[in-house]
């Protein structure tokens, strides 16, 4: 019996496997196996789904080189700067990105270029330094309004969170999903939550600052819950009785580790978790 090769592959399949590549793989490898490997690799499917490394800033250790460092030494380039780069990938998908996971240190410019470029986007997820200074949690509510297919979004933090959720809801009509790590949710945003996403599905507050009064808000609110996590949580007991039979009715509910304040928890506790309840959780 002959040998079947992978170049012989029919076109449409061959797209569909690569589609589920991960970028440096699509990037650096498949375009150089063989030719229908390379044509494969410049349909619009196989960048719908873009996870770019957290991490893209400069390595000096040289057997740890970043993702743009390769690409470089790769195709020669002398420098691609991070926005360049993003644009080069992005553009591959020509519209039809529908899952993005953006790095750290992206620019204002950035999140304008994929509001104008990605209007298919159905998740979003945006790394803790988007927000560390207020022009990005200003404009995230004024590109909202272009993701109009948007179901999930994770943040890194909670602020702006009320304009967010109100854009949310003006134009995301299927928005089922957010996440929101080192967030303060005050009777403002809780009631935002309730207000603006009563159908909200998945709601995930890991290591957020909360009282007892506004996680009631929130599961008396949104009936429709089908997970929430708010384990780590600062503000209210884990074992509080009136959360607890609130939540009955929800099928993933999560609050271990939550206590009053900081001073009642033990950090030994957490374990591996640790790191977790800074750097943010992002959902599977």
């Amino acid at each position: 019996m002959e040998e079947r090769k992978w170049e012989d592959l029919e076109f449409d399949c061959l797209v569909n496997v690569l589609g589920r590549v991960d970028m440096e793989s699509l990037l650096l490898y498949v375009p150089f196996v063989c030719k229908s490997w390379y044509e494969a690799s410049l349909n619009p499917s196989c960048w719908k789904h873009l996870v770019f490394p957290q991490d893209m800033h400069s390595s000096w250790d040289v057997e740890d080189l970043t993702l743009i460092q390769k690409f470089n030494l790769w195709y020669d380039i002398h420098k691609c700067s991070l926005y360049s780069f993003i644009k080069f990938v992005v553009g591959r998908s020509h519209g039809s990105c529908t899952d993005l996971s953006l790095p750290s240190h992206c620019s204002e410019e950035v999140l304008k270029y994929i509001a104008d470029e990605c209007p298919a986007l159905i998740s979003l997820s945006l790394s803790a330094d988007h927000f560390l200074s207020s022009e990005y949690s200003c404009i995230l509510p004024t590109l909202i309004g272009k993701w109009e297919h948007l179901e999930s979004l994770w943040l890194a933090n909670s602020d702006n969170l009320v304009d967010i959720i109100t854009q949310i809801s003006l134009a995301c009509s299927n928005f089922s999903g957010l996440n929101v790590s080192s967030a303060t949710i005050g009777e403002k945003e809780a009631s935002a939550i309730v207000t603006n996403l009563p159908n909200i599905k998945s709601l995930i507050l890991r290591g957020a600052e909360i009282d007892l009064e506004n996680v009631v808000i929130i599961l008396q609110g949104c009936r429709n819950l089908v997970h929430l996590d708010v384990r780590n949580c600062t503000g209210f007991i884990s074992d509080d009785e009136r959360v607890l039979e609130l939540a009955s009715n929800i099928k993933t509910f999560m609050c271990e580790g939550s206590r009053l304040d900081d001073y009642d928890y033990d950090y030994e506790d957490f374990g591996d978790d640790f790191d977790e309840r800074f750097d943010g959780y992002r959902s599977t």
